[in-house]
């Protein structure tokens, strides 16, 4: 542990937005399965609005920096492109 105070307070804060982007990440991670889901699943139309709104998720944690843009729309199209080969 540090022995500065405001070393104590960086302490404290990168604690907090770790567990914080810990739990974004989780988020993205889940919203990214339930459209793996409903794909396997076969219903094209819940998969279309599941994957509307784990785009909406991505880029809102994109947003916050919490997730690399690059690394966002790479997710984002490879959901897409798999939407796109269900028939």
């Amino acid at each position: 542990m540090a022995n500065i105070k405001s070393a104590r307070k960086r302490a404290r804060q990168a604690q907090s937005r770790r567990v914080h982007n810990m739990s974004l990440r989780t988020e993205v991670r889940s919203a990214i399965k339930n459209v793996k889901k409903a794909l396997a699943a076969g219903d094209k139309a819940a998969a279309e609005k599941t994957l509307r709104e784990s785009q909406r998720t991505i880029d809102r944690v994109v947003a916050k920096g919490v997730l690399h843009r690059n690394a966002g729309d790479r997710h984002k199209s490879r959901l897409a492109q798999s939407l796109k080969a269900v028939k």
